[in-house]
């Protein structure tokens, strides 16, 4: 079973867990398995065509998934899987 860390400010949708025991044999199934398990969650993933928002970046070790398979990417069974939201802003 991988693990899926959560950033602090998704905690609220996860009865405040930072880190997720999740099954599945790819970055997709870990996701819908996770969403499955906490709903309101889903929609701070996806967007409404059911697409992985373009700034929620998921790490596998150090690996952003975006350079590897994206949610096809394969997930071992110790596999530790790191959320993380972009964040904007700021004065240049």
């Amino acid at each position: 079973m991988a693990t899926i860390r959560i950033p602090t400010p998704l905690r609220s949708y996860t009865a405040g867990l930072a880190e997720i025991p999740v099954q599945g044999l790819t970055v997709r199934e870990v996701l819908d398995n996770l969403t499955y398990t906490y709903p309101a969650l889903r929609p701070h993933l996806y967007n409404n065509s059911g697409d992985l928002r373009p700034f929620v970046n998921l790490f596998l070790g150090e690996d952003n998934i975006k350079e590897l398979d994206g949610i096809d990417t394969p997930v071992e069974e110790d596999d530790r899987l790191m959320l993380i939201p972009s964040i904007a802003g700021g004065v240049f």
